[in-house]
């Protein structure tokens, strides 16, 4: 799977499309998460999306104790 098949997949389930690649990225760990793509996948894809531009935001980041 790459980028352009998870946007259309993406628009197919939420039934819109996304506005910023961070939906995708959310989206992609959901998937991988329920099984839905391996973790070769899942890989790849967080690579490419990184690439666009997505990031996880500093509030979700594990801040250690």
């Amino acid at each position: 799977m790459n980028v352009h098949e998870l946007k259309n997949l993406f628009a197919r389930t939420k039934e819109y499309t996304p506005d910023h690649v961070n939906e995708l990225l959310d989206f992609t760990k959901k998937s991988y998460i329920q099984n839905e793509i391996t973790f070769l996948e899942y890989r790849n894809l967080v690579r490419e999306l990184e690439l666009l531009g997505a990031f996880i935001p500093e509030d979700q980041k594990e801040i250690p104790l």
